[in-house]
């Protein structure tokens, strides 16, 4: 495999036609702030010299192409065509491939407000145009793109749209526009979605974020999840040129670590409403764990004991990055599924769905370093709800692995698994692992801080940089909605049972998606153990990532067990800024909680209420 590409840094000389980013603005625009970061200087592509993308804003009249760097370029496109043009023969814009297979990302102009009025396009769509998520055929713009010999993909002139010519010889010719005033950039992922700070954002500001973002990451090209999910297979490329030996000329080939196909699938692994499904249940039938693959993280609570209720606190941390820790080492299949029956013998070599009674695990037979548990006062690794499984169950290989780790025999009725396998995410998740810590350390939250010092840095890190701020929410956005997206399901755009665009995809993989959930799962119950054998500490709430434990005092460092020396003890809940440590998520009262339950007329999930931070604690 080859080393990933080092990102394309800002060019450091100005280009023909260039004026600094502190050019006057319009009045009640903010003002563009200079950011000092931890991004090293990278070996500059000539072609990508002016970076992967640019902010195109109009003043007075005149457009302005606004790059990383601090760099503005005059543009003199006065129609979209135009504009595509310029982009592809003179604009350097765009970024070097990831992997030496892979292909060059495509330069990203992002429209501001005035720039759409400037190239004729509304500034907002009608209610019309939102829902088909694109601008009629017949619009004057759309005419004008037919008339110059582009042309678009089929999801047309909506908030992402690609206007490309056609190829020459091997080098791509496709420009994508971001319309930022059609949501292009959703605030749930790219904002503060309760604040949101892009549309007011200088140009220049607003390049740095999404610059800095696609040096980091990747170049954004749709929704997190969706760049989450062509980051996957920018690292591991399905072909690459191979020489024929005979005939001296290069042919395509695929790669034994990557994806290189749409395989078939099984019925247990699929949503309810997949064509795989159609006329084998009644059309409002639930689907029962022994029909159904569920693998889906925890949410799960219970009542506190007597002897908890006399703890003041609950204290909540969540897991950073907890489903792209849980992809990292992680074997999937990368071909289709085979189909074992008349009882396989369990192998955890093979990653896959397996139909296997569980029903026998208990918990509080477990011995965990010499010492055993209160199955009880915890949830069953094996359901999302954390309830006893009842029978045979379908579930992901990581799964059923974890019981065997725990000691008891397994005895699969069947099993689909995959015979051709890897460790698919490992790049993805190291890419994700290094954008997000170098941001958190951009913020003054660094790997070497730990108890008091990483709490109080956390706290403050948001003040030290809201730019900064923003970029971590769409890191983490990308890792959590690129694995939900192995599973797309319709979006109401067909009929039941009908095949729906996304499962035209390679990536379109339901099994690789429960292996990571069900990895993440079972890795956090296996702290759960360790801390309830190392402290007699149980938790009474989990959402997803997030863990509420009884708490004498207000901080995780009452409540985190540590060994006589002051260090986390081995195995538990560490506090940190890495991938798979905890942070602090948010404290509340035991009496609180009481109030809640009794306005809710009993016990249910706590765990998401219970936020410091507003935006913590959603799942990452």
């Amino acid at each position: 495999e080859a080393p990933p590409a080092p990102a394309p840094a800002a060019a450091a000389r100005p280009a023909p036609a260039a004026k600094s980013a502190a050019s006057s603005r319009r009045p009640g625009a903010k003002k563009a702030v200079a950011k000092k970061t931890t991004a090293s200087a990278a070996a500059v592509d000539p072609r990508f010299e002016n970076g992967p993308l640019a902010v195109i804003d109009c003043e007075d009249g005149q457009v302005s192409a606004y790059c990383v760097g601090g760099l503005v370029l005059d543009v003199p496109a006065k129609t979209i065509p135009a504009l595509v043009d310029w982009t592809l023969t003179e604009a350097r814009l765009g970024q070097a491939r990831l992997h030496r297979n892979g292909r060059d990302a495509d330069p990203i102009l992002v429209l501001t407000a005035s720039a759409l009025e400037r190239f004729g396009l509304p500034v907002a769509l009608s209610e019309q145009e939102r829902h088909a998520g694109r601008l009629p055929s017949g619009h004057k713009v759309v005419k004008q793109i037919e008339k110059a010999g582009l042309q678009m993909s089929q999801r047309g002139f909506g908030p992402w749209a690609r206007v490309y010519r056609d190829p020459e010889g091997s080098r791509r010719r496709c420009v994508q526009l971001c319309i930022l005033p059609w949501n292009a950039l959703d605030a749930r992922e790219w904002d503060k979605k309760d604040d949101p700070q892009l549309p007011t954002m200088h140009p220049a500001d607003l390049v740095q974020y999404l610059g800095l973002y696609a040096a980091r990451v990747i170049t954004p090209r749709g929704s997190t999840a969706t760049t989450g999910l062509e980051l996957m297979t920018a690292l591991r490329p399905p072909t690459r040129a191979q020489k024929d030996e005979a005939t001296g000329e290069f042919k395509q080939a695929f790669n034994d670590d990557a994806i290189t196909a749409k395989y078939d699938v099984v019925p247990c692994e699929v949503p309810d409403e997949h064509p795989k499904l159609k006329g084998k249940f009644e059309r409002h039938h639930i689907r029962t764990p022994a029909e159904m693959l569920m693998e889906e993280p925890y949410d799960w609570c219970r009542p506190l004991t007597d002897e908890e209720c006399a703890n003041q606190f609950l204290v909540v941390v969540d897991i950073n990055m907890s489903f792209a820790a849980a992809a990292n080492g992680l074997t999937v299949g990368l071909n289709g599924p085979t189909h074992l029956e008349n009882n396989p013998k369990f192998d955890a070599s093979l990653p896959g769905s397996w139909l296997v009674d569980l029903s026998h695990v208990d918990l509080s037979r477990v011995r965990v370093n010499g010492r055993t548990v209160d199955g009880s006062r915890l949830p069953s690794p094996f359901t999302p709800q954390g309830n006893h499984p009842e029978g045979p169950a379908w579930y992901a290989t990581p799964t059923v692995q974890y019981a065997v780790e725990l000691g008891f025999d397994v005895a699969p009725i069947e099993a689909y698994v995959r015979t051709q396998t890897g460790r698919y995410l490992d790049s993805w998740y190291r890419r994700l692992r290094d954008a997000y810590v170098e941001t958190m350390a951009d913020m003054g939250v660094t790997t070497d801080l730990q108890g008091q010092e990483f709490l109080e840095a956390m706290a403050r890190r948001k003040q030290v940089d809201p730019t900064m701020a923003l970029l971590e929410t769409a890191i983490k956005a990308t890792a959590k909605g690129a694995i939900g997206k192995l599973r797309q399901r319709s979006r109401g755009q067909v009929p039941y049972y009908e095949p729906y665009p996304a499962l035209d995809r390679w990536t379109w993989r339901p099994d690789i998606r429960a292996a990571v959930l069900a990895n993440q799962r079972t890795g956090l119950h296996r702290k759960l153990m360790k801390t309830a054998a190392a402290a007699d500490l149980y938790p009474v709430a989990i959402g997803t990532d997030a863990i509420v434990y009884p708490s004498p005092g207000p901080s995780p460092l009452d409540v985190l067990p540590l060994t006589p020396e002051g260090k986390p003890a081995p195995g538990t809940f560490r506090l940190g800024v890495s991938p798979g440590m905890v942070k602090h998520q948010g404290t509340q009262t035991v009496l609180w909680a009481e109030q809640q339950f009794e306005e809710r007329g009993g016990v249910f999930n706590i765990s998401n209420l219970i936020k410091t931070d507003q935006n913590a604690g959603e799942g990452e």
